[in-house]
């Protein structure tokens, strides 16, 4: 038996060598992937020790204050704590509601128009937003909801009421979501449109002689084609429950908004850098990641225990 596992030492050393020597391009172009991740993921993990410390930059982690969960404690206890809670959550919902499915439905739509170059058109005007920078969208979003807005007069025509929509605390969550949906929408379908790209033609055939309309087509043939698609990205999306990008919560909120707007983000980002609470900030948004991982573990165990697919 000995002699059998040295004996297959050497083949498996000059098989690797021979793998090397065949697909070295690959390997050399996969050492920058390798070495962003190292560096701007693994190494940056570290600073997770700010979070039980009382970090002092001089001091640096090494030498810093051990503090444990004190840090926790007095964010759990903070008059912030239920407020930030409650938007994050509120905002990654109502995104999960309407953000989600919509991608899906006009993927569904594109897939049944039969003209392409009309087809090419929409995709392509669908796709332009996203392009379009965060603070020019910001830009455009103030400008159509200040007091004179477009959208503010809209609004009113409608027997709404007036004002700057913009610095109204009752409508931040719908103009974050309804912006995001706008730029968003076309890229977010992409995915779904190569899925649906998958499924055999033949099939469509079958039930077209069988006498299945177009919605059975896609009640029996199109939703189930694309169905551990639209699993793995659901769970992709609930393991991201708690992040709410700060970049556009910054640049859209005011103090007269912070009711409705300020998310566990945005305050991470305030103390942090702000005011320069570095150990706070990383307990704060450590808690944050913690709650992510657990919402997706959940929700990859559940589709795995119930289903067939899962991330891992």
């Amino acid at each position: 038996m000995d002699k059998v596992l040295m004996s297959n030492k050497p083949s498996r050393k000059k098989a690797i060598l021979k793998d090397l020597k065949v697909n070295y391009a690959v390997y050399l172009m996969a050492i920058p992937v390798i070495a962003y991740f190292i560096i701007f993921h693994y190494i940056p993990m570290g600073g997770v020790l700010m979070a039980f410390q009382d970090y002092s930059i001089k001091k640096g982690i090494l030498g810093s204050k051990w503090v444990g969960f004190q840090h926790f404690q007095t964010f759990f206890s903070s008059v912030y704590f239920w407020r930030l809670l409650r938007n994050t959550l509120l905002i990654s919902f109502y995104g999960l509601l309407f953000s989600f499915p919509l991608p899906i439905i006009f993927a569904l739509c594109l897939n049944e128009v039969r003209n392409k170059h009309f087809k090419k058109t929409i995709q392509t005007i669908s796709y332009l937003p996203y392009f379009i920078s965060l603070v020019v969208v910001v830009a455009i979003l103030k400008d159509f909801t200040k007091a004179d807005g477009v959208i503010t007069q809209l609004v009113e025509a409608l027997g709404g009421e007036g004002g700057a929509l913009i610095a109204n605390p009752k409508w931040f969550r719908t103009l974050y979501i309804g912006s995001n949906l706008w730029q968003h929408l076309g890229y977010n379908s992409i995915i779904f449109i190569s899925a649906l790209s998958q499924i055999d033609p033949e099939l469509y055939e079958a039930a077209r002689i069988d006498g299945a309309g177009r919605w059975k087509q896609t009640l029996y043939i199109t939703l189930p084609g694309i169905a551990s698609t639209i699993v793995i990205m659901l769970i992709l999306r609930l393991g991201q429950i708690m992040n709410v990008g700060y970049e556009k919560v910054i640049l859209m909120y005011s103090p007269a908004t912070y009711e409705t707007a300020d998310v566990i983000s945005s305050y991470v980002c305030r103390v942090g850098i702000v005011d320069s609470n570095y150990s706070y900030s990383t307990a704060v948004n450590l808690f944050n990641s913690v709650v992510n991982f657990i919402v997706i573990y959940i929700a990859n165990w559940t589709s795995r225990k119930f289903g067939e697919t899962s991330l891992w």
